[in-house]
């Protein structure tokens, strides 16, 4: 692999990377495994024989290995079933297990795995039985399926598959992992402003089905992330519409630093705007190193996936400066990330399109094709130039986003079109005024602040920036009379501000005279309450009393008449 030379065609691209850093967190959230090197092998009675015969000839830090077929043999050559009938006699004293009903969960140092030995039989914890321990620190799965059906597997867990370099790198590995092993805890959750769960009502569920590791759960109307699960992936803090879940290497403020300052010293150096390549801190970047030269003008830019930097950060990378932004995916970018990121630029380019820019100028590329960035640059060289954005980095992800898009627009055409998209996390809320009562339960349970009381005067008042789109509002009314419409709206006064949905007079208390509710609501009670024995007769005056003149009127009624209060 030639080394990259990324200074050689741009001067100004290497003093820029030289001189701006990526703020690192220096302490940063870890979480620990502990691991004593007890091993699973499971698979074919041959395969999982002659993998065991390697590791117990060349490796003693092993604590324990199990066998558990899961299949015959799978070859009948003569000389490979020699081969194997040495192994079985070199692992003759290993603990064995025949089953193929297996279930496997967990991560490095914890799996736990369950087994049934016939059809119908009783579940049995094979650790238990095996070792003597509540669970596995390792598995070795030579199956031609893994057990678990996961993109990305969970530390400690190999799945080979039919690839003899990976079986060997597994045999490798699997000696070494004895001890204690720190990862960092790539997000965090902000639940004060997660859209997914109020009041026993389900809205934003977009983070739960991104997550190509499956480290992400609800539970008790709560997101929960497995940090053991997790492989930093970021897919979820893309997904998430309010910001509720952070990316923390780097955090969201740290990567639009170092954006915004990269850009601002390239512009410095150079006469041309530069395209930002960001790419995977592996393969992306051994595809990337693989190139003898980085045509000019392209800042590569390392992340732990290419799914960091979500559609806020590229239009804010355009706002700041940059002409052109490629996303660099490898052929092993997990699908559900891969999914997520194209329908995320599919979204961007649309909007670009919408106030007349080129949609390239946000683009993915895959590492196999990357020797056409020269051409897509050299394309790109020829676009107008775009002013540069003066909002700062610090903002939050959606305020981000639409300062981004709203400077673009400005730009270029202005426009103030209406975009009718279906599932974003955008748009505004319709009120039925005929069925709505001004309740308010949406205003309560809404986690953006996009709708909101009337204050003094019975109104329900709309923003239509904030709004997510989650659904807890359209869910919690009473009367259904709220409809979601996902848009996105480019006019920037209309989208940032409140219009009122619906208002009414207050009722006012027929005995002080207080406002205390509305006429809608008062009448509804009325009718609900016709026939309900406290309000019979006078009592249903009290309908349309407030809270203290009810009290008083009800306190009053009792010490007026002794056999009331016995009744009651």
């Amino acid at each position: 692999m030639s080394k990259l030379e990324i200074g050689a065609a741009d001067p100004a691209r290497e003093q820029s990377l030289a001189q701006i850093t990526m703020l690192e967190n220096l302490i940063p959230q870890t979480v620990s495994y502990q691991t004593a090197g007890h091993l699973l092998i499971l698979g074919s009675e041959d395969r999982i024989r002659l993998a065991a015969s390697k590791l117990v000839a060349s490796s003693a830090s092993l604590a324990s290995v199990t066998l558990l077929a899961t299949d015959a043999i799978s070859c009948q050559d003569d000389e490979y079933l020699e081969q194997v009938m040495a192994a079985a006699e070199a692992t003759e004293a290993l603990p064995a297990y025949f089953s193929r009903d297996v279930q496997i969960s967990g991560f490095l140092g914890q799996f736990r795995v369950v087994i049934r030995e016939s059809e119908g039989g009783s579940p049995i914890e094979l650790s238990l039985g095996a070792v003597r321990r509540p669970h596995y620190d390792l598995v070795l799965d030579l199956g031609q399926q893994p057990v678990l059906s996961l993109e990305l597997l969970p530390p400690g867990y190999f799945h080979p598959g039919e690839d003899s370099d990976k079986l060997a790198d597994a045999l490798a590995q699997l000696p070494e992992l004895v001890g204690q092993f720190d990862k960092p805890r790539y997000v965090t959750v902000n639940s004060d402003i997660c859209a997914h769960h109020s009041s026993n009502i389900e809205g934003c569920t977009r983070c739960l089905s991104v997550c190509p590791a499956d480290a992400i759960s609800s539970q008790e109307g709560a997101i929960q992330i497995d940090p053991y699960l997790c492989h930093g992936a970021g897919s979820c803090s893309s997904a998430c519409p309010t910001g509720a879940i952070q990316y923390d290497q780097p955090t969201p403020a740290v990567l639009k630093d170092y954006l915004k300052r990269l850009l601002t010293r390239y512009q410095s150096l150079s006469d041309q705007r530069p395209v930002v390549l960001l790419h995977d801190q592996t393969l992306g970047q051994q595809a990337i190193a693989g190139l003898n030269q980085l045509p000019g003008g392209v800042l590569p830019i390392a992340l732990e996936e290419v799914a960091v930097a979500g559609i806020d950060s590229c239009l804010a990378a355009l706002a700041w400066g940059a002409r052109q932004v490629i996303i660099l995916t490898t052929p092993v970018t997990p699908p559900t990330l891969l999914t997520l990121v194209q329908n995320e630029l599919t979204l961007a380019r649309t909007l670009l399109e919408a106030i007349d820019l080129e949609k390239d100028r946000l683009c993915l590329l895959d590492s196999d094709q990357l020797a056409q960035l020269g051409g897509m640059v050299a394309q790109s060289a020829n676009w107008p130039t775009l002013p540069v954005a003066a909002f700062g980095k610090d903002l939050a992800k959606r305020d981000t986003l639409f300062n981004a898009l709203d400077h673009l627009n400005g730009t270029a055409a202005n426009s103030e079109a209406i975009l009718e998209l279906g599932r974003v996390p955008y748009g505004q809320v319709s009120v039925n005024v005929d069925s709505c009562t001004l309740c308010m339960s949406c205003t309560a349970l809404c986690p953006t602040g996009a709708l909101q009381d009337g204050g003094e005067k019975p109104a329900l008042k709309f923003t239509e920036q904030p709004c997510v789109q989650c659904g807890l509002c359209e869910k919690a009314c009473p009367e259904k009379a709220i409809t979601l419409q996902p848009r996105v709206l480019l006019d920037r006064e209309a989208r940032q501000q409140q219009r009122v949905l619906k208002e009414e007079e207050p009722f006012e208390c027929i005995t002080c005279g207080k406002p205390f509710a509305t006429k809608a609501v008062i009448e509804k009670m009325t009718v609900a309450l016709a026939s309900h024995s406290a309000f019979a007769g006078d009592a249903a005056k009290r309908l349309k009393m407030c809270e203290d003149c009810r009290v008083k009127d009800l306190f009053s009624d009792l010490l007026n008449d002794p056999e009331k209060q016995l009744r009651v």
